[in-house]
């Protein structure tokens, strides 16, 4: 079982990007998979979530909509789409699948928000 982040790369303040998270092994849609982030020297923090009753999940400093998550039962695959962003959103993004109680982490892929 596995997660694939993918979709990171450098993007100027107010621009869009999408990151996918593809899973392998296990039905993402059966399982509560969320997306964190990381700044070097910080925690890492839980961003947000889609649950198996396609609920989404807003974690505390994450409600004001410029982050979503979707995915697309079809490619096993979950999104998140962020609009807006700023510089202070730069990180290493990473997904993470709960399964039964077990933690399947992808490596990250490196958002930079940046003129």
């Amino acid at each position: 079982m596995q997660v694939v982040e993918s979709g990171g790369g450098l993007v100027q303040p107010g621009g869009s990007l999408m990151l996918s998270c593809a899973a392998s092994g296990f039905i993402a849609s059966d399982n509560l998979i969320q997306w964190f982030r990381q700044v070097p020297g910080k925690e890492r923090e839980p961003v947000v979530g889609i649950d198996s009753m396609n609920s989404m999940l807003h974690y505390k400093g994450f409600t004001g909509g410029r982050f979503t998550v979707s995915r697309d039962n079809a490619k096993n695959t979950v999104y998140l789409q962020m609009n807006r962003l700023k510089p202070e959103d730069t990180a290493v993004y990473y997904c993470r699948a709960n399964i039964r109680g077990r933690y399947v982490w992808g490596n990250g892929t490196l958002v930079t928000v940046s003129s």
